[in-house]
């Protein structure tokens, strides 16, 4: 079957101009039962569309000082979330502190509230989806939990499941997808 999907991609991507470059389409049509979708809310960011990685969590609010610590620390194979608030009021993450994840291996970061220096970050290999964009940066109170349940668009994320985002939203599992099998990896 892996063969066969395989064969399929490359003669579309060959015959057709198409890539598959759409994951969460993909998962869904496999493992729609056992995943949580997040309903449509974030804006990708990020030059990297397609992200994912187990989960690592933040519940702060318009203080991006936890944001700043687990970005310095070894973010291979891990997306951070952060529970803004859903604030609209100041940005959580700005082009310093992406460039500063994507040097630490992470993934991605997906925020439930604002971002800026979108420009500078659309050129940084991380992905990035949040709520919308503001100038303004947060205060710096060291406030904020980390990993511990956090819940926004209708989905709980803890820490040590795995989520995955592209362009056409966010999805949570409880265990990690096979990749292979989906012909991804």
């Amino acid at each position: 079957m892996l063969k066969v999907l395989a064969i399929f991609k490359a003669f579309n991507s060959l015959t057709f101009g198409i890539a598959m470059h759409d994951l969460l389409p993909e998962i869904c049509d496999i493992h729609a039962d056992t995943v949580r979708i997040l309903t449509p809310m974030l804006q990708n960011f990020g030059a990297k569309d397609t992200f994912y990685g187990e989960i690592v969590t933040l519940k702060t609010f318009e203080d991006n000082s936890k944001i700043r610590e687990q970005v310095a620390l070894d973010g291979t194979g891990k997306v951070l979330v952060v529970d803004g608030g859903g604030s609209m009021r100041h940005a959580m993450l700005g082009d310093l502190l992406a460039k500063k994840a994507a040097d630490n291996g992470w993934s991605g970061i997906i925020i439930h509230g604002c971002i800026r220096d979108v420009n500078a970050i659309a050129e940084i290999g991380l992905g990035v989806q949040a709520l919308g964009v503001h100038p303004l940066k947060t205060d710096k109170r060291g406030l904020g939990d980390v990993n511990v349940p956090i819940n926004f668009g209708g989905v709980s994320f803890h820490p040590g499941e795995y989520v995955y985002a592209d362009n056409n939203g966010v999805l949570v599992s409880k265990e990690p997808i096979d990749l292979v099998q989906l012909g991804w990896l």
